[in-house]
């Protein structure tokens, strides 16, 4: 309370304001209209439109003021770095404040990871929440390196900087009304709950959204984002490095619509962050698209902060949290300053504050594999098989049929047919398991890619031409402590270490997104088609996302929520 009387006297011109940004254009969100005023900011705040005196005076003549961006929906693991180096990357481009849902880490250590998550987050400039994963592991279709109960759930939602439940992807777990699911949901009344709902429909649509979640950004097409938003949910146009959402769902959003559509990134890797940014790549398409400067902003500002209960954030008004932006051209969105705060953080496309060292010897050592026990052979059978069909550029696939290839008694690759080998072998708990099939749209001609970064329980995943190169992939990311390699010959002809829960790298992003690149010319030199193979291969052992996929267990049928064999009865 001292704060706020202390404060007050600012805006009353008893005391000097801390900052006073004069002649700029501030984006007011409440009418979605720019306007000429002075902003004046004392301890992080915004006090008011003006004042007698301040310590710093800026003029920003010509500039424009936006309140800072917010990510409604990231996981940070996923851009390789440390919390410290994430926020090293997305701060310079606007972004001020993530809901980040740590349930990458959380699935390889449990309670640990999360608390590492909190730890090196703990003092940057930027805001980072978190939602407490809700499921570790994603299902009960694979083996993850922990598990949370609904109780665990309960402790962590008691911590600070923890919003609510993160997105609840066993969805058929949900309507069908599994325990406990609904333990979990009910561990979280009262909170928000993201979903994560992709394709989901009609009765059952309205079931899950009667259960609780109140989010969803698995939308692809818009059809399927009109019927959730009539269905009561918050629309987060996702844009990140393989699945890119904007341009069909960017339609949905209007100054009608704009309480309950924001924008997020979900999954950027590093030499999308270098290359294209963060929230500032997404909001210049949306502009590009047709919308306006100012729509856009206030959906991923103040409406972004109203849908996970952050009052005090989102826009430059009195008492709100002095995060804001300095843009030359808002439909360019060219941020040339970023004050978190009421401090400067970022200028000119650079972080101009320290960051925090943070130790991460807790979270390595998560590689358990037993390499002499690792057999990659399937044994043929009569009859087609199932294969996965890669979608380029989205987290879904097909199920297709095929007659295999077949030697001395196993399925091997037929590299002219683009039917390679996939393996997810288990590395977590030395288990010894392996799930085994055929995947299609790779391209590769020769060698393997292998990869511990493998949604959602990150095991090792492993596309090659023979057992051979894959056996030595696996071989190579167990000597990293964790991370992605390209190997030919028996030869490592790329690799990127991420010994952080085989997650992470502790190296600066520049270096991180070198390796990805060498990673990605090796993959080229291999013959693979994909853009980004090493994302596409992360997502092919993820079984919440249709439409086949493969865990260390074996084939999933995601629509079907069930394993599935590899050869097809008659």
């Amino acid at each position: 309370m001292q704060d706020e009387k202390r404060l007050t006297q600012v805006a009353r011109g008893e005391a000097p304001a801390d900052l006073l940004l004069t002649g700029a254009l501030v984006l007011d969100v409440f009418t979605g209209e720019f306007s000429r005023r002075d902003v004046a900011m004392a301890g992080g705040r915004i006090v008011g439109y003006g004042a007698q005196a301040a310590r710093e005076i800026v003029d920003l003549s010509g500039k424009y003021l936006v309140p800072g961006f917010i990510d409604a929906h990231v996981h940070i693991e996923s851009s390789q770095v440390t919390p410290a180096e994430f926020a090293r990357a997305v701060v310079p481009h606007g972004t001020t404040c993530v809901i980040a849902d740590p349930h990458e880490i959380a699935n390889v250590l449990g309670l640990a990871g999360i608390s590492y998550m909190l730890a090196a987050s703990e003092g940057l400039p930027l805001r980072v929440y978190l939602m407490a994963p809700s499921c570790v592991p994603a299902t009960p279709l694979e083996t993850a390196g922990a598990e949370l109960s609904a109780r665990e759930i309960g402790e962590v939602l008691s911590w600070p900087r923890v919003l609510g439940l993160g997105e609840m992807m066993n969805f058929p777990g949900v309507v069908d009304g599994d325990p406990e699911v609904w333990a979990k949901l009910a561990a979280a009344r009262g909170k928000p709950i993201d979903g994560h709902a992709p394709g989901l429909s009609g009765p059952a649509l309205w079931a899950y959204a009667l259960a609780g979640p109140r989010t969803d950004h698995e939308c692809t097409g818009h059809p399927e984002a009109v019927e959730k938003l009539n269905a009561g949910l918050h629309i987060l146009i996702r844009e990140g490095t393989t699945a890119r959402n904007l341009a069909a769902l960017l339609p949905l959003l209007s100054w009608r619509t704009a309480p309950f559509v924001h924008f997020c990134t979900d999954d950027r890797n590093p030499e999308t962050l270098l290359e294209e940014g963060h929230l500032d790549d997404a909001l210049r398409k949306a502009i590009a698209g047709g919308i306006a400067p100012e729509l856009a902003f206030c959906a991923a500002t103040l409406h972004a902060a109203r849908a996970y209960g952050l009052p005090e954030l989102g826009a430059i008004a009195p008492g709100y949290r002095a995060d804001l932006l300095v843009l030359s051209d808002p439909t360019r969105v060219e941020v040339e300053q970023t004050f978190v705060e009421g401090r400067l953080a970022a200028q000119g496309g650079e972080l101009v504050v320290d960051l925090p060292r943070f130790d991460s010897r807790e979270v390595r050592g998560t590689m358990r594999v037993d390499l002499r026990k690792l057999s990659l052979a399937i044994p043929a059978a009569a009859g087609k098989v199932r294969v996965i069909g890669v979608v380029p550029g989205q987290v879904v696939t097909e199920e297709l049929l095929a007659s295999p290839a077949v030697k001395g008694g196993e399925v091997v690759a037929d590299p002219g047919r683009d039917l390679l080998k996939l393996a997810v072998v288990e590395r977590h708990r030395g288990t010894g398991n392996v799930g085994l099939g055929l995947v299609q749209g790779f391209g590769l001609k020769e060698g393997a890619l292998a990869s511990t970064v493998a949604h959602d329980s990150h095991n090792i995943v492993v596309v090659g031409t023979d057992d051979a190169d894959m056996h030595a992939a696996v071989a190579a990311l167990v000597r990293l402590g964790g991370g992605q390699v390209a190997v030919a010959g028996g030869e490592v002809l790329a690799e990127l270490p991420l010994p952080i829960a085989g997650l992470m790298s502790d190296r600066p992003l520049e270096e991180v997104a070198r390796a990805g690149k060498a990673l990605a010319r090796a993959a080229r030199g291999l013959g693979c088609t994909l853009s980004d193979p090493f994302m596409q291969l992360s997502f092919l052992a993820l079984p919440v996302i249709p439409k086949l996929k493969l865990t260390d267990r074996g084939l999933v049928d995601v629509e079907g929520f069930r394993h599935v064999p590899l050869f097809v009865e008659r």
